[in-house]
């Protein structure tokens, strides 16, 4: 009798714990810059992706310290395999590397470290935008962003703004401690900047901004591969409006995508939606985020961790 009370008491101790897990929703984080990047990192969290609200009276995280410029623009935070949180981001306007941190709750990082990414590579004017994404299936990360060589893509020379002509590029890594060579991810045809990829079933979303300057672009589209390194498809019709937009990142809430994206020319952020990935809606009015945000992406955290982040 004893024995069948006990292991009906573990029972609904165990119920309970997974029911408790199960009604848990996620918390969205935002990670961004403001201004120049110079002051690092800031951190913003949601429950439903409209709502946004500033950490720590929106300062700083952390500050850059790697790069003669010591910036922290566009960054970007994965949670990894291994449950560190990951962060790579832009250190400057014209280097040839990336700035790498990790973390295990977004309040204490490892050392700063510099990425000479494109350091084969002497002619390279920058290395913007960098993002993470994980490949579960071979278990590796590859990070990717945008550069430009000059005279590497001729054709589509002048139609950028001072002369800069990016492409997206890739390393993949294990550990953020030993990097595969630097190879080019994806050629569109055009200028491209600000690539964010995500896993959709079997296949892989890239979102990515046509910087085309003449005739004026400077919009989102879309392109898909069954591989994380590709190759990726032709790039779809612009899926934002007539507006100049940047810095893409993603939610998927059930069937419904939202993109984020940053308004610049209109200092504000801007929001769509779709079930399909074809057809779009203005969300705009609908999200509020902190005043100044530029360039970030999004991820997931605990209720847990959200609550040591509000201590602060």
């Amino acid at each position: 009798m004893k024995r069948c009370f006990l292991l009906l008491f573990q029972f609904l101790i165990f119920s309970m714990a997974h029911s408790q897990q199960a009604i848990e929703k996620p918390v969205y984080m935002f990670c961004y810059f403001k201004d120049n990047g110079q002051d690092g990192l800031h951190l913003a969290y949601s429950r439903d992706g409209y709502q946004w609200t500033a950490l720590k009276k929106d300062s700083s995280f952390l500050k850059p310290t790697v790069a003669n410029d010591k910036l922290m623009r566009d960054p970007c935070i994965i949670r990894g395999a291994d449950g560190l949180f990951h962060m790579v981001w832009t250190v400057s306007w014209n280097d040839r590397g990336i700035g790498y941190a990790s973390s295990t709750d977004l309040i204490h990082w490892s050392e700063q470290q510099f990425v000479p990414v494109m350091a084969d590579e002497p002619t390279a004017r920058n290395c913007w935008a960098p993002e993470i994404t994980y490949d579960g299936k071979t278990k590796t990360y590859m990070i990717y962003w945008a550069t430009t060589i000059p005279g590497k893509f001729t054709t589509t020379d002048s139609e950028g703004d001072s002369k800069y002509n990016h492409r997206l590029y890739y390393v993949t890594t294990r550990d953020f401690k030993t990097y595969s060579k630097t190879k080019l991810l994806y050629d569109p045809g055009f200028n491209s900047i600000d690539a964010t990829i995500v896993k959709d079933g079997k296949r892989f979303v890239m979102f990515l901004k046509d910087e085309t300057r003449t005739p004026p672009q400077k919009n989102i589209k879309i392109a898909y591969s069954n591989s994380l390194t590709g190759p990726y498809s032709a790039a779809s019709s612009k899926i934002t409006g007539d507006y100049w937009a940047e810095g893409p990142t993603t939610l998927k809430i059930g069937k419904e995508w939202r993109v984020y994206f940053d308004r610049y020319m209109d200092h504000h952020y801007g929001a769509i939606s779709s079930t399909d990935l074809k057809n779009w809606t203005d969300i705009t009015d609908k999200i509020n985020l902190p005043t100044g945000i530029r360039h970030g992406t999004i991820f997931q955290i605990s209720e847990k961790e959200l609550n040591a982040l509000m201590k602060l």
